[in-house]
């Protein structure tokens, strides 16, 4: 569970958020304040993974407030949610290291859209391994393979038709399978699977029986 603390000095509006987060799968408020220096308090005595964090505070400015919040929770991760719409305060709050730049208003699927990307870049990198892959890294910076070019003759929307029947199979399929599935050719079957592999979407478990193992694949955890 990523634990989230809430700095807006309207209520209403820190209670509308808090609501989003609340449906967001994953997620969940511990804590929200209205000043900055309601806001040290709560990071240092909670500790949260993530700030959703309002430039306009009656105290301090949001962006000064940051630097304060991680002194006292190094590691913690910033989501600047706003109003302001200064290109020199985005500057700014790109510098400090935010994970997001969301300009009020916004709506709830606005929002679940970049706490999902959140989680899944940033608290997709495995700790246990000691080196990442560009596909790790890519995930991070927002780098959606989609907006890379497809291997030659594939499609945007046969690449989503193979990734429905991936997430619908009980279990990894084979290249015929999702071929037979989608009513294509096993060849073409096989090149969008392996460049979901390459993208590091998928992974592969070979079948051995009688000739060559069968490439299977399965949509990584």
């Amino acid at each position: 569970m990523i634990n989230v603390l809430i700095v807006d000095d309207d209520f209403m509006v820190a209670k509308v958020h808090a609501g989003f987060i609340q449906r967001t799968p994953g997620f969940a408020v511990v804590g929200v304040a209205h000043t900055g220096a309601q806001a040290v308090a709560e990071t240092g005595r909670l500790m949260p993974d993530l700030v959703l964090l309002d430039i306009h505070l009656p105290d301090i400015n949001g962006l000064d407030l940051m630097h304060q919040l991680r002194e006292v929770a190094p590691e913690l991760d910033v989501l600047v949610i706003s109003a302001a719409r200064e290109v020199d305060t985005v500057r700014k709050a790109l510098r400090g290291g935010i994970v997001h730049y969301l300009i009020k208003p916004f709506s709830q699927s606005d929002l679940q859209e970049r706490l999902e990307h959140y989680r899944s870049a940033y608290h997709g990198l495995d700790a246990s391994k000691n080196v990442a892959e560009q596909s790790d890294v890519n995930k991070v910076f927002g780098l959606d393979r989609t907006d890379r070019p497809l291997p030659k003759g594939c499609s945007i929307e046969t690449l989503k038709l193979v990734e429905a029947a991936l997430k619908e199979a009980d279990g990894d399929l084979s290249a015929n399978e999702v071929a037979v599935q989608l009513g294509t050719s096993r060849v073409s079957a096989r090149r969008y699977l392996e460049y979901l592999h390459d993208e590091g979407v998928l992974d592969v478990r070979l079948k051995y029986g009688v000739g060559r193992p069968e490439r299977r694949y399965v949509l990584k955890a």
